[in-house]
């Protein structure tokens, strides 16, 4: 059922048990008029503690008007049906699950090594293989002062669960498959979960475009929907410090991360992060992406055609709903794709 001029969505359910879903609202000309029209339609408290709690007004720069926004904090998972409050979705039937919550962290390590091995076969279909060079590292979840990371010269397309290598801080090899490691690698992946305690997994390739784009040492702009998952969230590594065989290389990639979630290395690549392997690995394929539009971008201004950016109330707002939930279910159809390809062979 459509009400009045504002967009709102009122379903069934929401009726048959006294809450409203908002779906989306646009041109609302003022909260007061609005919440008027709830109470033609309700007055219980229930309605107007929905008002109060599913939604906050914020004002659109480009249009000068305000518009009911769900909150951030309304964007999580909730584990029956949708990211709550994005308009992802609509209905409650087809429950969605969320990051698993493990009672053992032995289970949950297991698990995040699977992902990290699934992580890699994606990243091998998309093409971001280049030799030895790249690498996936996970937080130990036993132990949170060492990390999981893939051993050198196994093509990431054969990766599996079981070819992950366990290191501590100072670079000694304590579980895990017993290979050599990528000695740069290290050093990036040791002062990153050093320096981010709040990090539990990080990607870093030298994916083409990733590579193209590092090469102008300038951060992305605001081109489209997609980009805006970066909005004033990734920052530049604008000094390329050659091959970080010496540590010091690492600690530097660390400093310019500050507490961003991806950075651009200039002439070097990308590096993401996540709370989980998933989210680093999801947003490392949009970033992927997201240069190689900004390239194409760039091409056509050259040619004289006229950019316009996404206005940054907007791109806020989009940014806002890129929650580590939301990132970890963008990566499942890639994940599960994968699964279904290989008969899970990456699982062991």
């Amino acid at each position: 059922m459509v009400v009045g001029t504002h967009d709102m969505v009122l379903s069934q359910e929401a009726q048959n048990d006294n809450r409203i879903d908002l779906v989306g609202v646009t041109a609302v000309s003022g909260v007061s008029s609005f919440a008027s029209d709830i109470l033609k339609m309700a007055t219980t408290t229930t309605v107007l503690q929905s008002i109060q709690t599913r939604a906050s007004v914020t004002e659109h720069q480009s249009t000068k008007m305000q518009a009911l926004r769900p909150r951030v904090e309304d964007t999580f998972m909730d584990g029956l049906s949708t990211i709550d409050g994005t308009g992802a979705t609509i209905g409650r039937s087809a429950p969605i699950k969320g990051i698993p919550k493990f009672p053992d962290l032995y289970q949950e390590r297991k698990w995040m090594l699977e992902r990290m091995a699934g992580a890699f076969r994606v990243i091998a279909r998309k093409g971001y293989v280049e030799g030895t060079a790249g690498h996936i590292s996970i937080r130990d979840p036993v132990d949170p002062e060492t990390f999981w990371i893939n051993p050198l010269a196994r093509h990431f397309g054969l990766m599996k669960a079981s070819d992950m290598v366990h290191v501590n801080m100072k670079g000694e090899i304590i579980g895990g498959n017993y290979a050599c490691i990528n000695n740069a690698g290290f050093n990036i992946h040791s002062a990153l979960h050093e320096a981010r305690p709040d990090v539990n997994a990080a990607c870093h390739f030298h994916s083409i475009h990733g590579k193209a784009w590092s090469a102008f040492g300038r951060p992305l702009e605001m081109l489209n929907q997609d980009a805006c998952t970066f909005f004033k969230d990734h920052a530049v590594h604008d000094m390329f410090g050659g091959i970080a065989f010496e540590a010091s290389e690492g600690e530097r990639i660390a400093t310019a991360l500050g507490n961003k979630r991806c950075a651009i290395l200039k002439n070097h690549g990308l590096l993401t992060t996540g709370k989980t392997v998933d989210e680093a690995a999801f947003l490392y394929t949009l970033m992927e992406n997201s240069c190689r539009i900004q390239l194409l971008a760039e091409a056509a201004v050259a040619s004289g055609i006229e950019k316009h950016l996404c206005p940054d109330a907007e791109a806020e707002y989009t940014y806002r709903l890129t929650t580590p939930e939301a990132m970890w279910l963008e990566f499942q159809p890639d994940y599960e794709y994968e699964l279904a390809m290989s008969g899970g062979d990456f699982l062991s």
